[in-house]
C-alpha cells in the first residue's frame, strides 16, 4: 500500500469515527433509547440518521466524506 492510500484510508476510517460519535450525540440528544440502540448497534445509528435528517445530517455529511476518502485509498 502506498504512502497516499495509507493516508487516506486512516484520514478516511477516522473521519467515519467522528461522524458516528456525532451520530450518538444526536441520537442521546433525541431520545434515550436511539442513543441506547445506536450504542449497541452502530449501523441503526446511520439508520436514525437518515431518518432524523434535520437533526442529524451534519453527521450524516461527515460519514460520507469518510466513505469518499476510503474510496479514494483504493
Amino acid at each position: 500500500m502506498e504512502a497516499t492510500s495509507a493516508t487516506l484510508m486512516t484520514f478516511g476510517l477516522a473521519t467515519l469515527l467522528v461522524s458516528w460519535i456525532l451520530m450518538l450525540i444526536a441520537a442521546w440528544k433525541d431520545d434515550y433509547a436511539w442513543g441506547i440502540f445506536a450504542v449497541l448497534l452502530p449501523p441503526l445509528a446511520y439508520a436514525y440518521g437518515l431518518f432524523r435528517l434535520e437533526k442529524a445530517g451534519q453527521s450524516l455529511l461527515v460519514a460520507v466524506v469518510g466513505l469518499v476518502m476510503i474510496w479514494a485509498a483504493f
